[in-house]
């Protein structure tokens, strides 16, 4: 009987409710991911004033995983400070971030890029290396214990 209660507080709906920042986050990369390149591109002069080194969004991809690696190390919790969680959380970003070409696929003016998906993992690595660092870590762990 106690396994069950344990197995029952693993997937609790408390527990999974610590993974809604991931979906919120994957959403707001698929909706993104919905806009045609002319629409992207009306953005781009926006965020060239407060980066006018800026050339295209391709450091979005970078940003836009480190930050969907950061939400579901926040849903896994300590377990996430394992190795094999971080590299679960580099493959769960790349997966999504195929996923996501494919969507592109249907899309007016976007095309799947595989080089994009590359950038997606490089964030999400990016997220889990920075997570790693002891005083991160420590302060983190606070947060998403």
């Amino acid at each position: 009987m106690k396994q069950i209660n344990q197995t029952s507080t693993r997937f609790s709906p408390a527990r999974l409710m610590r993974f809604l920042p991931a979906v919120i986050w994957m959403t707001i990369i698929f909706i993104l991911s919905s806009r045609t390149s002319d629409e992207i591109n009306t953005f781009l002069p926006f965020f060239q004033t407060f980066f006018p080194f800026m050339k295209g969004f391709d450091w979005g991809h970078f940003v836009s995983y480190f930050i969907l690696a950061l939400t579901l190390d926040y849903g896994i919790g300590k377990k996430a400070d394992r190795l094999g969680m971080k590299l679960l959380i580099v493959l769960l970003c790349g997966i999504y971030g195929v996923s996501d070409e494919y969507h592109q696929s249907f899309v007016g003016g976007r095309m799947p890029d595989a080089m994009d998906v590359r950038n997606d993992m490089i964030g999400a690595a990016i997220w889990t290396a920075v997570a790693a660092v002891p005083w991160v870590r420590r302060r983190w762990r606070k947060v998403a214990p």
